[in-house]
């Protein structure tokens, strides 16, 4: 035989030296989530090691995922108060803002602070957006709310806002909110193909945005479809969006792989609560090697091409590659 692949599998070394895909901290988002009036970090039991966090844990987890090397972290903020129109989600002393204008302070850039922008943590009935008086999500309306929240978000220290609502026309609305209030260096990361996925559970349990009512099937995509999320994406690019996401990450590899090849922007995935909370509850029955399946995922989602992955392993992974 003249050609043996295994040659180049014989030793960790040789594997390591011809490696096609590569994880670096750098890559890793890490999702967060601050909640307001309580004393310690409270444990999701849905996501274990992973918290609804205290202003004052938030900035040591923070500090933690910088000192690792992560590249961003993203924050979702849960109010003590919700009420129909979200207005915890834009106001300046509301959980989010505070928490923002700490980490901007203690952190400047030792990695990106990035915000979720949406309404269903805020909101009392959990949807992302204002409702009509028959219960559907009344998408125009709910513009003007993403705007305003963007502005508040980008005022108390974002660098970067990520509007996850998929309404029709957000990208735009958000844009020429920042613009028009003088921040037109804040990019935008869109999440373009946000499928309405089996997979939300455990983060609803900790942002606490489970819907009152119905599912989100109307404004999130069907996971039938892959066609769509081009459209999706070249929508938000053409409304002025930097970089663009799809999520969940590890059943729509082939979206990540259409996307990629698509897009001359930054490629995200977001490594959902379900994907996470799968690999650990098999991991606890002894069913699968957990180091080995964590990494295992991530380089998929690399592979498939993702720029940049939102994990909530992102600091314990950092630290493990450094």
């Amino acid at each position: 035989m003249i050609e043996r692949p295994r040659r180049l599998r014989r030793t960790p070394a040789l594997r390591r030296l011809v490696a096609e895909t590569r994880l670096d901290p750098a890559d890793l988002i890490l999702p967060m989530f601050v909640k307001e009036g309580i004393a310690d970090p409270v444990e999701i039991v849905s996501m274990p090691g992973v918290y609804q966090h205290t202003r004052e844990s938030l900035r040591k987890a923070a500090h933690e995922a910088a000192e690792a090397g992560v590249g961003g972290v993203i924050l979702f903020g849960i109010p003590a108060a919700k009420d129909p129109r979200g207005s915890a989600a834009d106001d300046p002393n509301g959980i989010m803002q505070v928490a923002l204008r700490e980490l901007a302070a203690d952190l400047g850039d030792a990695l990106v602070i990035m915000t979720d922008l949406c309404l269903d943590e805020y909101t009392s009935h959990g949807h992302c957006g204002l409702l009509t008086p028959s219960g559907e999500v009344d998408n125009d309306p709910t513009l003007e709310r993403y705007a305003s929240i963007a502005v508040a978000q980008a005022q108390a220290g974002a660098q970067v806002v990520a509007p996850s609502g998929m309404m029709d026309g957000q990208v735009a609305a958000i844009r020429d909110a920042l613009d028009g209030a003088g921040f037109a260096q804040i990019p935008i990361l869109a999440y373009s193909a946000k499928y309405a996925s089996a997979l939300y559970g455990p983060f609803r349990d900790a942002a606490e945005c489970a819907p009152q009512f119905g599912d989100r099937a109307a404004y999130q995509q069907d996971p039938a479809n892959a066609r769509e999320s081009l459209r999706e994406v070249g929508l938000d690019l053409a409304e002025g969006a930097d970089m663009v996401m799809v999520k969940p990450a590890g059943l729509y590899l082939d979206v990540v792989r259409q996307v990629k090849d698509s897009v001359e922007v930054p490629v995200a995935a977001y490594q959902v609560s379900g994907e996470y909370a799968m690999i650990e509850a098999a991991a606890a029955n002894g069913w699968i090697d957990r180091e080995r399946a964590i990494l295992e995922s991530l380089v998929s989602i690399k592979r498939a091409g993702a720029d940049l992955a939102l994990t909530y392993w992102a600091t314990e992974v950092a630290r493990g590659l450094r």
